[in-house]
């Protein structure tokens, strides 16, 4: 059986997304991945073309807030917001805090925005196969 893992931020557009879009395309075996925030924004069109750039199409996805899972039970919450208040989710097994800076508080030209979304996939993608990868 899968183990399910919610992944949470604060406007779900971005980190949460790409979190959700990498968990299920690599280990999609052995987990069920979801994303939600504790507001609800649109999806990050940087995100978007830095999950493209892997190999993985997250542009069908959307924001979604954590209600939407209320009552639901999740192996794993992962709530991966910077510095912010992070949620509360009663029906989660196991809670992790891992903080991945913000992308929507990046700026800059285009090219210097999509470098530093780069390296938060990065981050979020080397910090899920270290902590989920495992068999």
């Amino acid at each position: 059986m899968k183990r399910r893992v919610l992944f949470v931020c604060t406007h779900n557009a971005a980190r949460s997304q790409m979190a959700e879009g990498y968990m299920n395309a690599r280990y999609g075996d052995r987990y069920e991945a979801y994303s939600a925030g504790t507001e609800t924004g649109g999806l990050n069109p940087y995100a978007v073309r830095a999950m493209a750039e892997i190999g993985i199409d997250i542009s069908g996805q959307h924001s979604k807030h954590i209600s939407t899972f209320a009552g639901e039970e999740m192996d794993v919450l992962v709530a991966v917001c910077e510095g912010g208040t992070c949620p509360l989710f009663p029906w989660a097994k196991e809670t992790v805090h891992r903080s991945f800076p913000d992308p929507s508080r990046l700026t800059g030209t285009d090219g210097e925005i999509m470098d530093g979304v780069r390296r938060i996939r990065d981050e979020i993608v080397a910090w899920i196969d270290e902590t989920f990868g495992v068999a």
